[in-house]
């Protein structure tokens, strides 16, 4: 015998129901064009903003984690691109690295001592725009109580308004690269068989308030 597959929707109607689709969207709603960037004040997007570490494991493997969810501002005008400022605060148990027992090891005082310090911290101090969509950005990052200045190169990635389904509103985004030496922030344990240059790629959304 046959298999005859139904669509749901097909199978609501015959039950008596009703059901009302959505058209698809003939484009995605964000592009690669930095004039759809408007100034004012946005939060982070929390639920696309992540921040990537790699490091190297006794010269074996370049291993990674993520830590998602941070909370923060941005302030940008368009017009006047040096005057960006950022703040970003971000929640060090949301750290995961796929291994449940390096993750426990990571939140002990050999290295972030979540329990005393549960948030890191960057604030920008300046903005140095280079060409038409990228930026190098200074700024002092704390982690564990340590505070030190980090450099960030940062690429604009899109803009755009949200479906209104997704509240209707405008959001912009950024990919930005640094590296940073985690014995600076008094994490220095298993050093130098496991790496102290940690690379950073952070994937930045925010939503316009």
């Amino acid at each position: 015998m046959r298999k005859i597959l139904i669509p749901a929707a097909a199978l609501i109607a015959i039950a008596g129901g009703s059901v009302l689709i959505a058209q698809a969207p003939t484009a995605a709603p964000g592009s690669k064009d930095a004039t759809k960037v408007t100034g004012g004040t946005y939060t982070i997007d929390g639920g696309h903003t992540q921040i990537v570490f790699a490091y190297d494991h006794m010269g074996f493997t370049n291993n990674m984690g993520v830590i998602a969810m941070p909370t923060g501002t941005l302030t940008l005008d368009p017009k006047a691109p040096a005057a960006a400022k950022v703040s970003v605060d971000i929640p060090v148990a949301n750290l995961k690295t796929g291994v449940p027992k390096l993750d426990e090891h990571l939140m002990k005082p050999d290295f972030f001592d979540s329990a005393k310090f549960p948030t890191a911290k960057f604030v920008s101090t300046g903005v140095k725009p280079e060409g038409a969509t990228g930026a190098e950005i200074t700024g002092n990052l704390t982690i564990k109580g340590v505070t030190k200045p980090v450099t960030l190169d940062a690429e604009f990635y899109g803009a755009g308004k949200a479906p209104a389904m997704m509240g209707g509103k405008e959001n912009v985004g950024f990919v930005a690269t640094g590296t940073i030496k985690r014995s600076d922030f008094g994490m220095g344990y298993g050093v130098p068989m496991v790496g102290d240059a940690i690379e950073l790629k952070i994937i930045a959304g925010f939503v316009k308030q």
